[in-house]
């Protein structure tokens, strides 16, 4: 005796004819429902939490380089001025770290994941401008004294 049914038997037949048709290694492709890629990690961007202490402490700095320069407050003037200047850095130097970590990059410079070299003039003119800007603060800081 057979476990299945009989070729004979129309029901049987019925049956077999109405489920769905399987390739040898799964159901044919008209049948399976289409997939949807869902992104599990966050976006990276920053936050308005991380960007809070970038923002204050720069202000800080700011306001500490800026007003002994402007009222001319004694001897202390130019420590109190560099201080600020120096946290102004920090501050400056935070905020690029932390938008390096979301994936943003300083203009004409490639992103660290292309693979691609920076070029060497973008390099040259970052550099120039920075020494230029540190040179004019501590030249004006030391005019204090």
């Amino acid at each position: 005796m057979e476990a299945g049914p009989r070729d004979g038997d129309p029901a049987a037949r019925q049956t077999q004819e109405d489920a769905p048709r399987l390739s040898p290694d799964g159901p044919d492709e008209e049948t399976t429902t289409p997939e949807v890629e869902v992104e599990l990690r966050p976006q990276r961007r920053l936050r308005i939490w991380q960007l809070a202490p970038i923002v204050v402490l720069a202000a800080v700095g700011s306001l500490m380089f800026a007003f002994p320069l402007a009222f001319g407050t004694g001897d202390g003037g130019a420590v109190v001025a560099m201080l600020g200047l120096l946290i102004s850095c920090c501050a400056a130097g935070w905020g690029m770290m932390a938008a390096r970590k979301v994936g943003h990059t300083w203009p004409g410079l490639p992103s660290r994941a292309s693979g691609e070299r920076p070029d060497w003039r973008v390099i040259a003119l970052y550099v120039t401008v920075g020494a230029a800007v540190v040179a004019l603060a501590v030249w004006r800081v030391a005019r204090l004294r």
